[in-house]
């Protein structure tokens, strides 16, 4: 097993705290469990999250990717001198998604001092993978 990397693991009040009132609130985004070295959460697959033909919308995907290593970033710094935002994202959408929800997986492929990035794996209900994203962040001091 990976040693944490996180400079404090918050509570689950802390989160749900945090997203109250937020895009993640409005959408149903879930963060389901923090690893030592992951951040997972999931998204519906719903009217909230649909586009047109009755599919997860790509922009929901990258919503819950973003919100994802969004939340990983800032976990991993000291907030008392750092935060963390995003520089760019992108997403590869591999397959529709019309029922239950989709599970996301963060994990970072560099921590650097300046500059985070994350890869974010989507899967559905039957773990196929649907999408996948990479979120560059950058670190400032507050």
């Amino acid at each position: 097993m990976s040693q944490p990397i996180w400079f404090q693991t918050p509570t689950s009040d802390h989160l749900q705290t945090i997203r109250t009132g937020t895009i993640e609130e409005s959408l149903g985004i879930e963060i389901t469990e923090i690893g030592p070295d992951y951040i997972r959460g999931t998204l519906p697959a719903d009217q909230r999250t649909f586009q047109p033909t009755g599919r997860i919308h790509g922009g929901a995907n990258v919503v819950l990717a973003e919100s994802l290593g969004s939340l990983g970033a800032n976990l991993v710094v000291d907030q008392t001198q750092y935060v963390c935002f995003g520089m760019e994202v992108n997403a590869n959408h591999l397959r529709g998604v019309s029922q239950g929800k989709v599970t996301g997986t963060a994990r970072p492929l560099h921590l650097g001092k300046t500059t985070h990035v994350w890869e974010i794996k989507i899967h559905d209900d039957d773990d196929q993978l649907t999408c996948i994203s990479r979120l560059t962040m950058a670190v400032v001091r507050r």
